[in-house]
């Protein structure tokens, strides 16, 4: 099904109004006969490079069959409609979340929905080998994972799909739990308490080190930009501030973007004098992912 949005863009001084199109419920995968569904945003004036959004939820979903889908949330139409306005084909995800699945249900969830989009990527015009991904929250953590797993694909699987790469080229965070070892946000997602000291050769203290993008940090892994609000009270400005650091030092491009008093929410509430957090978006897509 496709609807027809008008959203407003800047042109020069004033401002422009150009269509999108948004074609909904695209069914990306199949987990034991529930289908996994992604929309696409696809703008009037397509630049050829696509952008995977994905929503904060915690890693959670309401259980009522009439639950809103993450995909289609306020967060997803604000990031999504900003990116499509700047020529971007924007892709938002649903993807399976606890109570009902933890990690790493939601990481192999958004590694599908890449795989998919670069196996499609003629049907929806872009370059298969220049995908980006950009997410809130823990939107922001699975973005993060995206741009730092390896994301080899399985070359002997019969699923096509599936042997394409999941690895993105060009990765915007906004407030993303890094180190579930030196937070508790890995809890909901996790199913466990966040490890005690000295627990190092536990296999919980195993499982919320892999599940952190801060330990897959390597020198080939994407541009990376941070943005976070300094007054963050659900997750800690320092998650950023300690993902900036591992970035820089293997030598990836990164930026810490600041948001003065910002809190925890998709607008950053609080903020004063917040700068262009949308605009700072499309720039680093704009600088970062045509580059090969």
């Amino acid at each position: 099904m496709k609807s027809l949005l008008l959203v407003l863009i800047a042109a020069g001084s004033g401002f422009a109004a150009d269509p999108i199109t948004v074609e909904s419920n695209v069914v990306y995968g199949m987990y034991s006969g529930t289908a996994l569904l992604l929309d696409v945003y696809h703008p009037s004036r397509p630049n050829g490079f696509g952008v995977i959004y994905i929503s904060g939820s915690g890693w959670t979903a309401p259980l009522a069959y009439g639950a809103a889908e993450l995909k289609s949330d306020s967060q997803s139409k604000l990031y999504a409609t900003a990116l499509a306005g700047g020529g971007y084909t924007v892709f938002t995800v649903n993807h399976r979340a606890a109570p009902r699945f933890r990690y790493p249900a939601p990481v192999e969830d958004v590694q599908r929905a890449v795989r998919f989009i670069r196996h499609h990527a003629k049907r929806y015009g872009i370059s298969p080998e220049r995908i980006g991904a950009a997410g809130g929250s823990s939107g922001g953590h699975l973005v993060s994972m995206l741009g730092t797993l390896d994301g080899k694909g399985k070359l002997r699987d019969p699923d096509p799909v599936e042997r394409e790469s999941a690895k993105v080229q060009c990765v915007v965070a906004r407030a993303a739990p890094v180190d579930f070892l030196a937070s508790t946000n890995g809890k909901f997602v996790l199913g466990m308490a966040q490890p005690a000291a000295g627990s190092e050769g536990t296999e919980e203290y195993r499982i919320f080190k892999e599940a952190s993008p801060v330990s897959h940090v390597t020198p080939d892994d994407p541009p990376i930009l941070l943005m976070h609000g300094d007054k963050d009270d659900l997750v800690d400005y320092k998650q950023s501030e300690e993902m900036e650091a591992k970035l820089k030092a293997v030598g990836v491009p990164v930026k810490l973007l600041r948001i003065p008093g910002g809190g925890h929410g998709e607008t950053f509430p609080g903020a004063v004098n917040p700068p262009d957090y949308l605009g700072e978006m499309v720039r680093w897509f704009d600088q970062y992912l045509p580059k090969k």
